[in-house]
């Protein structure tokens, strides 16, 4: 059965007021200026992923890590899910069905947006991480360190492909069939490599850990306590392993190709291929993600004065620096979609009759419009001080400003390409 597929965040050049050369000379001069000041005054690094935080209350702290809290948000985590997949199965087959708002909203776009917040929240939410410390099996392995998360990522771009290329990505039977291969293949790896699977391949969880470096709650390394933190301190807190630059630009091509792919552009040219558009699509969206890797791998690697092995690390080293990029562009993206399709889903889920969206954001373009591009050059903002900052702290005396040029540069290109997307083209 197919339902209707949901509408994305963006609504194109008529959904934003604000005039497109406007936009763009506003991020230019934002860029120049940050990029100005960091170089001249910004000349030892001042971010330090070891930096202790402020300690929250004790009587939070205790709250927050109480055995009876965890165990709370783990059973409604568990209840969620049950829930949903009953009324995908059992509810009515028809647009009205939950299922396609919870796993294409709640899920994809919640969870992020909940962990910027407060934290790595799918850790507690997953209902099979729930369901592994339930039933305990001792794996027969260890995770192959050279996987990293390359399991991660594939796993993200099996999700942005059923969202974004698939045939039919509004389908129950779709959505079913996707669901039971992540609970097969999730299981399966935790039983084989234990919970480590979990923490690397499990796509949620990933995007969940991503996301969650830019919140002001961390954990204290020694004491292990909640904590506030600077976020640019938390950022450098990103695992970095095989897979971690893919992981970013999965997330970051996946939403550009989201927007360019509702644009008259694409449909004209995708119009005129005698191909299969669920083929075209899938080009598409690999050559975004594609592009996205190759430039900032370029980019990381642009520098001189370091020897080939530290040269290899580089993009790894300096890949915390995409995350503001791609959360200020997913919220730039997704903003009103999460707001109104999210009560919508909400008001499915709950079956309560009589309750109603409410349609504040698309009711005030110019306010939606201004924190759409306010996202977007806050994010880059974001990200030109994060590669500053880890840039004097990795690259040699002599090579810490001209080797940031080319990721100045690459970031200004993602900030245009995001405010031309951002427009609808």
């Amino acid at each position: 059965m197919t339902v209707a597929v949901l509408a994305h965040g963006l609504g194109g050049s008529t959904d934003l007021p604000i005039p497109y050369a406007y936009a763009l000379i506003g991020a230019a001069w934002a860029l120049t200026l940050t990029f100005a000041v960091v170089v001249f005054a910004w000349r030892k690094p001042r971010f330090d992923p070891d930096r202790p935080g402020r300690p929250l209350p004790g009587w939070v702290g205790a709250v927050i890590d109480s055995p009876v809290t965890r165990w709370v948000v783990r059973g409604l985590g568990l209840a969620l899910a049950v829930w949903v997949v009953t009324v995908g199965l059992f509810g009515p087959q028809t647009a009205g069905n939950a299922l396609p708002g919870a796993f294409y909203v709640l899920l994809w776009v919640g969870v992020p947006a909940l962990s910027v917040l407060i934290g790595p929240v799918w850790r507690l939410l997953s209902p099979l991480r729930t369901v592994m410390r339930l039933v305990p099996v001792r794996a027969s392995r260890r995770y192959p360190d050279a996987l990293g998360y390359w399991p991660g990522a594939a796993g993200l771009l099996a999700f942005v492909w059923l969202e974004l290329a698939s045939p039919d990505p509004g389908s129950l039977r779709a959505i079913e069939i996707w669901l039971a291969c992540y609970v097969v293949i999730t299981l399966g790896g935790t039983l084989l490599c234990g919970q480590r699977w979990l923490a690397r391949a499990d796509p949620f969880e990933v995007y969940s850990v991503v996301a969650s470096r830019l919140a002001v709650f961390g954990r204290s390394r020694d004491s292990g306590l909640v904590t506030l933190v600077n976020p640019f301190n938390h950022l450098l807190t990103l695992p970095v392993r095989p897979g971690t630059v893919a992981v970013l630009a999965v997330l970051l091509g996946s939403t550009a190709f989201d927007s360019f792919s509702a644009s008259p552009d694409w449909r004209n040219f995708a119009d005129g291929l005698a191909v299969n558009p669920a083929v075209t699509r899938s080009v598409g969206l690999l050559v975004f993600v594609l592009v996205v890797a190759l430039s900032f791998w370029c980019a990381a690697q642009a520098v001189g004065g370091v020897d080939r092995a530290r040269r290899r690390e580089l993009p790894g080293l300096m890949a915390h620096s995409l995350i503001p990029i791609v959360i200020g562009y997913v919220f730039a993206h997704y903003l009103s979609y999460l707001v109104e399709k999210g009560q919508q889903t909400v008001i499915a889920l709950l079956g309560i009759p009589g309750l109603e969206v409410n349609y504040l954001l698309s009711a005030h373009p110019a306010v939606l419009a201004t924190l759409k591009v306010s996202f977007v050059v806050a994010g880059h903002i974001a990200g030109v001080i994060a590669a500053h900052d880890s840039a004097i702290r990795l690259l040699p005396s002599g090579h810490q400003i001209t080797g940031q040029l080319v990721m100045m540069l690459t970031m200004v290109a993602y900030t245009f390409t995001g405010l031309y997307l951002l427009f609808g083209g």
